[in-house]
């Protein structure tokens, strides 16, 4: 009998984490957005007012921002800097997409990023600085996409969690 209510108290316990844990992923998800977008508002300036070239603006961004944001950028930059054979955008693309699994952000803010990359670095400074404000601008409309899910979703994730836990408890005895 110990036994048994050892194990149904560690799928409790399990259950709990499981859907803490996504509801931290939704928690974290507008937040993650929102860094990128400042992410990218950095680099927007030092392009833009301070001339910097793309490689040495990534790095500066990279140094002040939180992660995921600074992971994204300093991953670029060490694909650049060690992967000689590789473009721009494919250092780009790459960096997205080992970053991404790390993150809390889904495939739309990812595919603005890659659409990004593919214009970064090939075009002049004016261009450039109108891509880097429309993947802000999707990154806004994604970032309220995610507050709204957040607010639905956390708390079912919660509950859902401990209740499918219980269930299972129920089952089992």
């Amino acid at each position: 009998m110990l036994v048994k209510l050892i194990g149904a108290a560690l799928i409790l316990f399990a259950g709990t984490m499981i859907g803490l844990l996504q509801a931290s992923r939704y928690a974290a998800r507008p937040n993650q957005i929102r860094q990128l977008i400042h992410a990218l508002q950095r680099l927007e300036t030092e392009i833009g007012y301070g001339y910097t070239p793309l490689p040495e603006a990534i790095a500066r961004c990279a140094a002040t921002m939180p992660e995921p944001a600074s992971s994204l950028l300093k991953e670029v930059i060490r694909r650049l800097s060690e992967l000689k054979e590789l473009t721009f955008r494919e250092s780009w693309e790459a960096a997205v997409l080992s970053i991404w699994p790390h993150t809390a952000m889904r495939q739309p803010e990812q595919a603005a990023l890659v659409r990004l990359g593919t214009n970064l670095g090939i075009s002049d400074r004016e261009d450039q600085m109108k891509h880097l404000k429309l993947a802000m601008q999707q990154l806004h409309l994604e970032e309220d996409a995610a507050r709204h899910d957040g607010v639905r979703y956390v708390k079912m994730w919660r509950s859902l969690g401990v209740l499918t836990a219980a269930l299972v408890v129920i089952l089992i005895l």
